[in-house]
This record gives C-alpha cells, sequence and structure tokens, in this order.
C-alpha cells in the first residue's frame, strides 16, 4: 500500500502471497495528495496506462490474482497451511524463501521475466501512450470523468494527469521532479489537511476506547426490513450466529432476498468465495415470531418502526428469554434511549446503535448512551461495533441524536429552497457542486420524505424553532398523497419500481403541483448559488457545534467523523468542525447574520461557540 507499493515498483521482481490479506494499491489521492515516491512514472511503464491512472485516481485496492494478471506482480505463492509453526510465520518464511531464490537466479541471470502482453493490448498501450491521442484523447477523457466526479474540488487527481503526462511526453527525469514539485504543493492544500484530519479521525473511531468485553457470538435482530436485514448480513460475513426474527413470513422473505443478493454480489465481485459464501448464510437463523429462539443471545438489536410503544413491548419480549448478561440495542434514528428505556426491568443493559442505510455499505455506527447505559453495555456494544468493521462514534442521549439532528434543520432549508422555485435538479446541482456525494433532493428522497416529515415535526417540538424551516405542511401533504421517495417509487423524484432496470428519475410533476401551493417568494439578497449553499450548509454546521458545546459529542474530530460517514458531509472539508476553520467563523457569521436578517434570526443565530470561536480566531484544529 502507498509507499510500500512504490518501493516495490523500484524493484526488479516482485513476488506476492496469494492470500486476501495481500492488497495492492496506490491511496494517496484519498489524502489529497499523489504517489510521491516515483509511482507516477514507474506504474504506468509497467502496466498499461489505463490501468495505472484507475489505480491512482481512485486508491482502488487491487487483489494478487489481478494484480498477477495486469502484470503488477512477477510470481505468485500460495499461503502455508498450520504446520509445526502457525501459519503466517510459515508463510512468511517460505515467502522469504522464494525471495533470495529469485534474486540469486536474477543475479546469476538464469531467471527469465516474462512479462509480454497481449498483442492487442501492447498495440493500444503504445497508440495511447504517444503524445496525440494522449492528450486528444487519454488525458481529455480522464480529465472529463475527474471533473464530472469531483467538479474540481479536488486538485490531487488533476495534478496526477499533468505528473504522468509529464513523465510519458518528457521522459522519466522530467517526471520524478514533476512529481515532487506537485507532491510538495499538494500537501499545503486545504484539501490535503481536511483528507489527513480526516484519516486521523478515521483511525480513531476504529479502536476500541471502551474497555473489555465480551465478544458477541450470538446476536439477535429484531425486524427484517432494510435495517434489520443490513444489520443481519454484516453480522454473519463476520462470522456472527445471528438470529433474524420478523412477525411475518413475507416480511421476513424480503429481508433474507436483501441479505441473499449482497452475498451473490460479494461472490460474484469475487470478494469472498463459494466456502465463504456458504458458511456466512449458514450462520443465520430466520424465524417467525419466535422469541425463544434468542435465549442464548449475547445482544439483541431492534430494528423496527420509529414507535415508542412498539419498541416498549419488543424490549419487555426480548427481557423474558435472553440471559442477564444479553445487551439489548435499539437502531432508533432519533427518539430518546431514556425513553425507550423506560420500559425495560434492567434499564442499564439498553443502548442506542444506530446504524446508516445501506448498512452493509455506510460505515459509521452512532452509539448512543443514556444516564442509565453502563459501561459494560458501552463495551459490549463498540466491541460488536469494530467487529462489524464500523467506524465508532459515541454519541449522548438526545433528540436525533448527533447526524441527524444536523440533518434535520439542513432538510428543512432545503425545503425552503423547494418552496421559493429552486428545481429538484438545481438543489441538486448546487449541493453536489459544493461537495456532497448526492443532491440534497436525491438524498431527502433516499431518507424517505415520511421519514424526513416525522424527523421534523419531532426535532421541531424537543427543539422548537431554530431546527424548522420551510414548511413541515408541505412534507406531511407530500408523504399523504404517497410520495414517500425512492422506497415507493416517487417523491421528489419519479422512479422505477418494476424491478426491471431502474429509469433515469425524473421530477415528480404531481409533487411540483404540491410544492407550487406553498411557493415563498425568493429574496434577491440570498438567492444566488453561494447564498443557497451556505445557507444549507450553515444550519448543519450551527447545530454541530451546539451539539459539542451541550456534549452530545466529545470532540471536534468525532462530530466531523460522523458528519462525513454518516451523512457525506463534503469530505474535501474535513467535517462541520473543520470547515468552519478552513471557511472563516467571521465569514460564516456574516452570512448568518444576512440569513437571520432575511428569514429567521432565530434559525441562523450563530451559536456562541462559533461567536467565541470568530472574536478570538481560535481553531478547532490548530496548528
Amino acid at each position: 500500500m502507498g509507499g510500500g507499493l512504490e518501493m516495490a515498483l523500484a524493484c526488479h521482481y516482485r513476488i506476492a502471497v496469494s492470500s486476501p490479506k495481500t492488497q495492492f494499491a496506490l491511496p494517496e489521492v484519498m489524502l489529497g495528495l499523489l504517489p510521491g515516491a516515483g509511482g507516477t512514472q514507474r506504474l504506468p511503464r509497467l502496466i498499461s496506462l489505463q490501468n495505472s491512472l484507475d489505480m491512482m485516481l481512485t486508491g482502488k485496492v487491487i487483489r494478487p490474482d489481478k494484480a498477477k494478471k495486469m502484470g503488477l506482480v512477477d510470481q505468485l505463492v500460495q499461503p502455508l497451511g498450520p504446520g509445526l509453526s502457525d501459519p503466517i510465520s510459515g508463510t512468511h518464511r517460505y515467502l522469504e524463501e522464494v525471495a533470495i531464490s529469485a534474486c540469486e537466479q536474477l543475479a546469476a541471470g538464469t531467471l527469465k521475466i516474462n512479462r509480454e502482453r497481449p498483442l492487442m493490448e501492447r498495440i493500444q498501450n503504445a497508440l495511447l501512450t504517444r503524445k496525440p491521442l494522449l492528450d486528444a484523447v487519454v488525458m481529455r477523457m480522464a480529465r472529463d470523468k475527474v471533473m464530472k466526479q469531483t467538479h474540481g474540488n479536488y486538485p490531487a487527481p488533476l495534478r496526477i494527469l499533468d505528473v504522468v503526462r509529464t513523465g510519458l511526453v518528457d521522459g522519466t527525469q522530467e517526471g520524478y521532479e514533476e512529481e515532487t514539485k506537485e507532491f510538495g504543493y499538494l500537501t499545503q492544500t486545504t484539501q490535503s489537511e481536511a483528507l489527513i484530519g480526516l484519516f486521523k479521525g478515521q483511525t480513531e473511531c476504529k479502536k476500541n476506547k471502551h474497555g473489555e468485553a465480551r465478544k458477541t457470538e450470538r446476536l439477535g435482530v429484531i425486524g427484517a426490513g432494510l435495517m434489520g436485514a443490513g444489520i443481519a448480513n454484516v453480522s454473519i460475513d463476520k462470522g456472527i450466529q445471528t438470529t433474524l426474527v420478523d412477525t411475518k413470513q413475507e416480511a421476513l422473505d424480503r429481508g433474507l432476498k436483501q441479505i441473499t443478493a449482497q452475498m451473490e454480489g460479494q461472490l460474484k465481485r469475487r470478494k469472498i468465495n463459494a466456502a465463504e459464501h456458504a458458511i456466512c448464510l449458514s450462520k443465520l437463523n430466520p424465524v417467525v415470531d419466535d422469541y425463544e429462539q434468542l435465549r442464548d443471545s449475547d445482544v439483541v438489536i431492534e430494528a423496527v418502526f420509529e414507535d415508542v410503544g412498539l419498541k416498549h413491548k419488543i424490549i419487555q419480549k426480548i427481557e423474558k428469554v435472553v440471559p442477564n448478561h444479553c445487551i439489548i440495542a435499539t437502531n432508533t434514528s432519533a427518539l430518546p434511549i431514556r425513553d425507550i428505556a423506560s420500559a425495560a426491568q434492567r434499564p442499564e443493559r439498553v443502548i442506542g446503535m444506530h446504524y446508516f442505510s445501506p448498512v452493509d455499505k455506510m460505515q459509521l455506527l452512532e452509539i448512543i448512551v443514556s444516564e442509565k447505559t453502563s459501561k459494560e453495555a458501552l463495551a459490549v456494544a463498540a466491541k460488536l461495533g469494530l467487529d462489524q468493521k464500523k467506524l465508532i462514534v459515541v454519541v449522548k442521549d438526545g433528540p436525533g441524536f448527533f447526524v441527524v439532528r444536523c440533518l434535520g434543520p439542513m432538510l428543512n432549508e432545503v425545503v425552503r429552497l423547494f418552496q421559493e422555485g429552486v428545481s429538484p435538479q438545481q438543489v441538486d446541482k448546487i449541493t453536489t457542486q459544493f461537495g456532497f456525494p448526492v443532491g440534497m433532493a436525491t438524498l431527502a428522497d433516499e431518507v424517505g420524505l415520511d421519514v424526513g416529515e416525522h424527523v421534523a415535526t419531532f426535532l421541531g417540538k424537543a427543539l422548537g424553532p431554530r431546527v424548522q424551516g420551510g414548511s413541515s405542511e408541505l412534507l406531511a401533504e407530500l408523504t399523504k398523497a404517497g410520495f414517500k421517495g425512492k422506497k415507493s417509487g416517487a417523491g421528489i423524484y419519479t422512479y422505477s419500481i418494476d424491478g426491471g432496470k431502474k429509469s433515469k428519475k425524473v421530477p415528480n410533476a404531481k409533487a411540483q403541483e404540491i410544492l407550487a401551493r406553498y411557493k415563498l417568494n425568493p429574496s434577491e439578497g440570498a438567492s444566488s448559488v453561494e447564498d443557497q449553499q451556505i445557507r444549507v450548509v450553515s444550519r448543519f454546521v450551527n447545530e454541530a457545534l451546539i451539539c459539542l458545546e451541550e456534549g452530545i459529542i466529545s470532540s471536534p474530530s468525532d462530530g466531523d467523523v460522523a458528519s462525513v460517514f454518516g451523512l457525506g458531509f463534503p469530505p474535501f472539508w474535513g467535517g462541520p468542525f473543520r470547515f468552519v476553520d478552513l471557511y472563516g467563523a467571521q465569514k460564516l457569521i456574516k452570512h448568518m447574520e444576512r440569513y437571520g436578517n432575511i428569514y429567521s434570526a432565530v434559525q441562523f443565530k450563530p451559536c456562541q461557540l462559533l461567536t467565541d470561536y470568530a472574536k478570538t480566531g481560535r481553531k478547532f484544529y490548530p496548528k
């Protein structure tokens, strides 16, 4: 990985163990950098230009068999099984012996290295690395793709293209010099600062900071919907015996179909082999309304509808059968844990585990502790989350916890944009241009307009007018009309749900008719693209800072990691707290005060922490 692979590229011969643990990647672009130890020059001369650019521009991980096929490694050795020593030590010794033998043969001139590529590949690569086609086809197409994906917010991919081109056109010496110069430039960019900070925060969230805990051998999941099936999915593929319970066979069947499809996808992409696929599915025990199957569970996670009464009944049913050491977790996105735990005989064993959808792709896990949650429950939940390969952020109990609480006022501002006549496509365009991976109109449909309406109403009652914005009645009317978002086939957009190839989403004309009834006249002083972007983002950022003030999150780093990996806050900004550092607290406050005069002084009132940082010039991440 990274510099290690670049060192290997400088060698005459490369040998690797054919194991899932062996990975090849140049991930520097994900830190806002470029490969700075010769990788931009050596890789395109070893493998095809197309594969080289793909690796450098995406940070993609390459497995051993593919690495051998593309010419990245010369020889693969099979890992050793159990013997006189443990398999890992034995394999390392064997690899060393093979490497020494290869060195001796290279020195003697007896090792014939065959890196000859297929004829058509050689012809294609020869043509595409010559200046006319290199500039007119390869670099132009690569730049267009980079700009489409990044909107120019990330300088590293473009600099990688420049450096690779220099080496191919002007020679390796000029290429190495250009690589060094551009690497130095990129280390000083705000994007690199943000991405490196985010990487450090990620690393911290992968650590178990909550003490030793019993390993979860048996897990129960109540509810086989999208979230419940997803939680079961990321558990069985980590070797955890999981019982999935639902009240209806048809709901259970849908959940099983979701899990099976995801596992089949892993098999097709060669993430797992047939034996591992069979083992994973053998870990799943689907049952219809049989809580007795949970008798030996170490942890049970309920993932049912956001209804406190329903959750109370389920917790009481769980407590009747599980052992005393069992932790009961609730996958709620907004309901306070103390309210849910009030029905439990052992409230100290109730904890929140808020997964994000789709569970198998979203890395974040918010763990929510109430004033009664025990340290043991936290330790067990954290260990389970880490075993599921999640990024753990622990937050205190409160309405919406952290991510959903910050999302609420932001989506309410998006609703106001709709009311001002901004089209769904334009909302998506301005928010993706700002750096969000998914546009806010599309995100509203992904979350579900019914969920958005529920959260907006709940947060409005709990936190008051500060988190409000556009009309909550508008969301209620859209939901009542059946426009619940992508899951129902129609929301802000309409979608194909016929089970065939999904059609391109188009604005929902009937939803637009409803929107027209709530139309607001846009203000000239807050309707530029930048104003629309900052209006939306400032609502999220301000609420995030309030959460830090109130102790909902324990650090700016936790808030930034949760925002980026739970919601998709633009990574090149590093999260809401680093955004304040980079954008400027004073500059942000000036915008918010202007919006407050136009719309609502309460909704755009800078919190005390933001005001203090603007006055003192302090930073959340001092250098």
